[in-house]
C-alpha cells in the first residue's frame, strides 16, 4: 500500500501503515526493515510485489476473519500485512525508483484494501453480527471513503487545489476502525462491554466522513468559482 512522493512518486498523505506509528516508532522500523527490504531485492522481487502481496493480506484478513465475528485475529493479521507500508517503501528509496505507475497502483489496492476492511464489518453485521442498521452505517463507511478520495482526486485533476484535508481522512477512518475493532474482539477472551467500541467507532467514522466530504465539495465549489471568475477577467481583459 502506499508511500509518500519521495519514494515511489505517491501523493504526500499518510499511510495506514505510517499513521499507526509515531515518528519515533517509523524510524525504529525502517532500521529494522531495511535489511529486510535489501534482503527482497537481491532475490529480484519489486516493491510492486510486495505492495500486492500486502493488500492480498489485508484483504483476507478483512473478508476470513471479520465476517465470523474474530475481530482480534482479523487485525492481527492485517496490521501485519500493514507494514508491507514501510517494506515496499524502504525497498523504493534503495532503488531509487520513483514512478507514476507505482502512484497509480498504490491508489487504486487502498481502495481496495479500504474496500474489504468495511466490507467485512458490513459481512458480519448482516449475518452473525444480526444488526442491519450497523451493516447500513459499515456500508456507509465503504461507499463514503471512495467518494471522499475521489472529491479531492477530480477537484485535483481540474486544477483546483482542494485547499482542505477535512475531518476524517483515510488514515484516520482506518485507525479509528481497527483499533476499536481489535479491542471489540477481546470480548471473545472474556473482556465485558467491550464488543461495543465498534459500533461507536463506525458510527464516529461515519459522521466524520459525511463532514469531510462536505467541506470538501464546499471547497471544491469555492475554489472552481473562484477560477472561472479569474479566468472571465483574464478574458476581459484581452
Amino acid at each position: 500500500m502506499g508511500q509518500p512522493v519521495a519514494s515511489r512518486g505517491r501523493a504526500a498523505t499518510p499511510t495506514l501503515g505510517k499513521a499507526m506509528l509515531n515518528k519515533y516508532a517509523r524510524a525504529f522500523f525502517t532500521r529494522v526493515l531495511t535489511p529486510f527490504a535489501a534482503f527482497l531485492i537481491r532475490r529480484g522481487v519489486s516493491p510492486d510485489t510486495v505492495t500486492l502481496l500486502g493488500t492480498a493480506g489485508v484483504v483476507a484478513g478483512a473478508l476470513v476473519f471479520y465476517p465470523m465475528g474474530e475481530f482480534f485475529w482479523g487485525t492481527v493479521v492485517i496490521t501485519l500485512f500493514v507494514f508491507s507500508d514501510l517494506v515496499d517503501g524502504n525497498m523504493a528509496r534503495q532503488l531509487g525508483r520513483s514512478s507514476r505507475w507505482g502512484a497509480f497502483l498504490d491508489s487504486t489496492l487502498d481502495r481496495v484494501a479500504d474496500g474489504a476492511i468495511f466490507g467485512g464489518f458490513a459481512l458480519w453485521y448482516a449475518g452473525g453480527g444480526d444488526d442491519i442498521a450497523l451493516c447500513a452505517v459499515s456500508i456507509f463507511c465503504l461507499a463514503s471513503g471512495q467518494v471522499v478520495s475521489y472529491t479531492k482526486a477530480r477537484g485535483e485533476s481540474i486544477g483546483l487545489p482542494v485547499a482542505v484535508n477535512g475531518l476524517v481522512e483515510r488514515a484516520e477512518r482506518l485507525v479509528i476502525s481497527l483499533v476499536a475493532a481489535g479491542f471489540a474482539g477481546l470480548h471473545k477472551f472474556g473482556v465485558p462491554g467491550i464488543q461495543y467500541l465498534l459500533p461507536v467507532a463506525l458510527w464516529i467514522v461515519a459522521v466524520g466522513s459525511l463532514v469531510t466530504l462536505i467541506q470538501r465539495v464546499v471547497t471544491v465549489r469555492r475554489e472552481s468559482a473562484e477560477a472561472d471568475e479569474a479566468a472571465g477577467a483574464q478574458e476581459a481583459a484581452k
